[in-house]
């Protein structure tokens, strides 16, 4: 089995500026996630795919490749995530001469994670008949009981109509926060898909404090307020 380690950064960042570079208790973000494929040491080969020389430069000094740079078209504030994997998938693919079984993707917005996480959402996945695995975490706002959107009149109304009334969020069906960390695919699902949600689509469970999504300043702020109160511990 072959394993394609995967992590997509670009250079520009509107919600934190320069994030994937920024530093983070002394490191630039994307090194955790570097230093994590690297630690767990079970992918025949960790690229990073952005379009960014100086990002380029900081993640091979953190042990990934940069066999190819993004092209510009994959690099615009509108470019989608999967349309980049895929070109990653392919132009590895062809520089290799071979083809990958599982493609095994890192966010490095995502730094607060652990060794076993990929060991076990992989062991999920390979136990699965399943195309693809995203990681979650459990939801506090739940679409059936405390989350609303507008109807056509304007009126605000539950974003799921339960089939029962409810009255305790405890009593809600469960529902999960994407949380950016791990994603998972079959190879041929992913080449050949155009959307990342699929139909045989499984879930690895994450602990809350492994969640943290870098997408704002409070959120790379909160990050450094964890690190450095020993709230997590990396292994």
């Amino acid at each position: 089995m072959k394993i394609l380690a995967t992590i997509c950064a670009r250079g520009g960042s509107k919600g934190v500026k320069s994030k994937n570079i920024r530093e983070l208790r002394g490191k630039p973000l994307i090194a955790y996630t570097i230093e994590c494929f690297k630690k767990w040491g079970k992918a025949d080969r960790i690229i990073c795919s952005t379009d960014s020389e100086e990002l380029a430069d900081i993640a091979k000094k953190y042990g990934a490749e940069i066999p190819f740079m993004r092209p510009v078209y994959l690099a615009t504030d509108n470019a989608a995530k999967l349309p980049v994997l895929q070109h990653a998938l392919k132009e590895c693919e062809k520089l290799d001469g071979c083809k990958y079984d599982i493609i095994i993707d890192l966010d490095p917005t995502a730094p607060l994670r652990k060794l076993n996480h990929l060991d076990e959402s992989l062991k999920i996945f390979l136990e699965s008949d399943a195309n693809n695995l995203v990681s979650v975490c459990k939801s506090y706002k739940n679409p059936y009981f405390n989350m609303v959107e507008l109807d056509e009149n304007g009126y605000a109304i539950l974003c799921k109509k339960p089939k029962t009334n409810i009255i305790r969020r405890q009593d809600t069906p469960k529902v999960y926060d994407l949380n950016a960390s791990i994603y998972i695919y079959r190879r041929d699902f992913l080449i050949e898909t155009d959307k990342i949600m699929s139909d045989k689509m499984i879930i690895y469970e994450m602990p809350e404090i492994s969640s943290i999504d870098i997408d704002r300043e409070i959120d790379f702020q909160f990050t450094e307020f964890v690190l450095k109160k020993g709230l997590f511990e990396f292994d």
